[in-house]
């Protein structure tokens, strides 16, 4: 059972039924959801929505377990992206922040972008692979 696009060629996946591509849209939209909902602890909460979503519906859709595991795994990424930037700014006194604060901006502002296509292809039924991900959860 490899019907997953390795490639992100954006083939369609006809037989997605439309409560697994709204799920799959979900999955991805829930890390902007998170990351709004635990802004006040900075925002590091961006994984628990696609977590949720992916341990409610592993079992039972397998097109949203593979999109939530996806976004998941993007979300832990982007997290760790965060928070070594955030490290080096504070290991440096606050003079480090005067870079990795515009790098964050960008990274945020990639992470925003890709999860809106992403979401818009899983509403599609295409099995969306983002780029430069590392795939921790399998």
């Amino acid at each position: 059972m490899n019907d997953i696009d390795p490639n992100n060629t954006g083939s369609t996946d006809t037989t997605v039924p439309a409560e697994e591509r709204q799920w799959g849209m979900f999955a991805h939209l829930s890390m902007l959801v998170a990351g709004l909902l635990t802004s006040v602890l900075g925002g590091w909460g961006w994984f628990l929505g696609p977590l949720i979503i992916w341990l409610m519906k592993k079992d039972t859709m397998p097109f949203v377990a593979d999109q939530a595991k996806e976004a998941l795994n993007f979300s832990i990424v982007v997290t760790g992206i965060f928070l070594v930037l955030m490290l080096l700014g504070i290991l440096t006194l606050g003079v480090g922040f005067l870079i990795t604060m515009p790098i964050m901006v960008i990274v945020g502002l990639a992470a925003l972008v890709l999860t809106i296509i992403a979401a818009m292809k899983a509403n599609e039924g295409i099995r969306y692979r983002y780029p430069f991900n590392i795939r921790i959860i399998k």
